[in-house]
């Protein structure tokens, strides 16, 4: 059996991985680690759970055990498609690397800029992000790609399926041409086969798993209901889910439950939580801070289910996960072989509940078409029947979702947070509407009942007729303030007019030189009038200014 100290390794990282705990590497370790130490690029694919994230840090805390960083310059760089799959790289880091001098950097989002540009100023050796984080640092011009020697893209076909093709392709463009390039994903779809093609040079392909597999030692079932009510579906499986997680009992110590959308997983946690469930959620709408809290509360114990959009669904590195229940088939096959990988990891048991209606069937099939197997099913909970508030029609409040009632699934597919999962409601903005959503939620039912009876009395005035209808409140006021301004405006010697000067130059103000206010032009008694006088000059009088004007508009 091979040991890591046949891999050519680092001492110091030989010395960090005893006391880690680990002897001998996993298949794809093996067969990564040697051509990476050689300086090839490297194609790995393996099922979730195999140790990848280890396969491209131990060699590159080796190769670049000689060599010092630049400022703004780092000499590698990890991209990860979510934050918390960055910060597990990250902590593997600090592990394998504790004996050493390296130095890191973790860019993602959620975290002060100030706080990143202070670690990029002084310099790293391994720079850890996110593509949206680390382009914004190149933007504003506080980071230099010039300087990467290795570039390692961690589940690649995540990021690429992600939407971040163009941001991937840039990075690329931003990085030597002579870099060594790293490629690790659990499965590798055919259309991402031109990428990896343009990116990697003559690399060496490990594949320890045939393509999307999932691993011997997880137990799936699969729990099909049909609702009553097709507008019911949500709150039916929100029950069967209820019992499943109960029936488990005690070998249920912890667990994962997936949603397809993000609003879903508040529900669904809210729902728990009502009924005495520790749970909590995380999806991409939520703080970092908050995200990162609820993760490690799940990890030390704390938190017994963790609702989560399919954020949590790759990567994430949480040994002890006993359960996985899918509330909602993924719409996407490959988030299945992700999904459940969250546990039966490092070689334990774990067991996956799937949840299906009869409008998850395209879903199921392209699932087991992906596995190449049938997914076996399973019975409900002995004694399980669904409520009575399963078979009614939907309330305007339902207390058990804890918003307005509906259908259970609207056609979105995944959560889609760039940098963190798919699919969003179609017609929701992630700003006021939910804001609005929420302080509806908040609402007794009491009030809302009211709302909903008085809306057509808004909505359809009675219009009175104009000299019937009742003075607002506020129009005494409103024509104290009309008459206070006509006053000033008599005060003045009206609007637009000066009292000495006439009739104000439209444009000038009120403030206009006097010269230009006079006509040069005079009418015939102003003429007669000058004639008679000595000097032969009359001073037109202010009465006469409006004819005067006029008379020379005329000509």
């Amino acid at each position: 059996m091979t040991k890591f100290s046949d891999l050519k390794l680092d001492p110091k990282v030989l010395t960090a991985v005893a006391e880690a705990g680990y002897e001998s590497p996993t298949p794809i370790q093996e067969g990564a680690i040697p051509p990476a130490l050689e300086g090839k690029d490297v194609l790995g694919i393996a099922q979730t759970g195999t140790g990848k994230t280890a396969s491209f840090t131990l060699p590159m805390i080796t190769l670049l055990s000689k060599g010092r960083a630049r400022a703004r310059m780092p000499r590698s760089l990890v991209l990860c498609p979510t934050r918390e799959l960055a910060a597990q790289v990250a902590e593997n880091f600090d592990i394998y690397a504790k004996h050493t001098k390296l130095t890191k950097a973790l860019l993602i989002g959620g975290v002060s800029f100030s706080e990143q540009d202070k670690l990029i100023d002084r310099g790293v050796d391994v720079l850890i992000a996110t593509p949206g984080r680390l382009l914004d640092h190149f933007e504003r011009g506080k980071l230099l790609l010039t300087g990467v020697q290795i570039m390692v893209v961690d589940e690649a076909d995540r990021m690429l399926d992600m939407g971040f093709i163009p941001d991937i392709e840039r990075i690329f463009q931003l990085t030597p041409f002579t870099r060594q390039t790293l490629f690790f994903s659990a499965t590798m779809a055919p259309e991402i086969e031109r990428i990896t093609n343009t990116f990697l040079h003559g690399p060496a392909r490990i594949e320890v798993a045939r393509q999307a597999t999932t691993s011997e030692t997880i137990t799936q079932k699969l729990v099909q209901i049909t609702p009553p009510r097709r507008d019911q579906a949500a709150k039916a499986k929100r029950e069967l889910l209820r019992a499943l997680i109960t029936a488990e009992g005690e070998a249920c110590t912890n667990a994962i439950v997936f949603c397809n959308r993000k609003t879903d997983v508040d529900i669904v946690a809210k729902s728990l939580k009502s009924h005495g469930f520790n749970a909590a959620p995380i999806h991409g709408d939520l703080e970092q801070r908050q995200r990162m809290q609820t993760l490690d509360a799940f990890r030390e114990g704390g938190l017994q289910l963790l609702i989560a959009s399919d954020v949590a669904a790759r990567g994430l590195d949480i040994p002890a996960v006993s359960h996985v229940f899918n509330y909602d088939l993924p719409s996407h096959a490959e988030d299945y072989v992700h999904r459940i990988g969250r546990t039966g990891r490092a070689g334990r048991k774990g067991t996956a509940y799937s949840i299906a209606t009869p409008a998850d069937e395209k879903y199921l099939s392209q699932i087991q078409a992906l596995v190449k197997m049938e997914i076996p099913r399973a019975e409900a909970p002995e004694g399980f029947t669904l409520s009575e508030a399963a078979h009614r029609e939907p309330k305007k409040y339902d207390e058990d979702e804890g918003r307005r009632g509906g259908r259970g699934r609207s056609r979105g597919g995944r959560d889609r947070d760039r940098g963190e999962g798919r699919g969003e409601d179609r017609g929701r903005s992630r700003g006021g509407r939910d804001r609005a959503r929420e302080a509806a939620e908040a609402l007794p039912e009491a009030i809302e009942t009211a709302v909903v009876e008085e809306a057509p009395v808004r909505a359809e005035p009675v219009r009175e007729p104009r000299e019937e209808r009742a003075p607002r409140a506020e129009a005494p006021r409103r024509e104290e303030r009309r008459e206070e301004r006509r006053d000033d405006r008599r005060e003045r010697g009206g609007r637009g007019r000066d009292r000495d000067n006439g009739p104000a130059v439209v444009g000038m103000g009120d403030h206009v030189p006097d010269f230009i206010l006079r006509s040069f032009r005079t009418t015939a008694a102003a003429r007669a009038a000058a004639s008679a006088e000595p000097n032969g000059e009359a001073e037109v009088e202010a009465a006469d200014l409006p004819e005067v004007v006029e008379e020379s508009s005329e000509s």
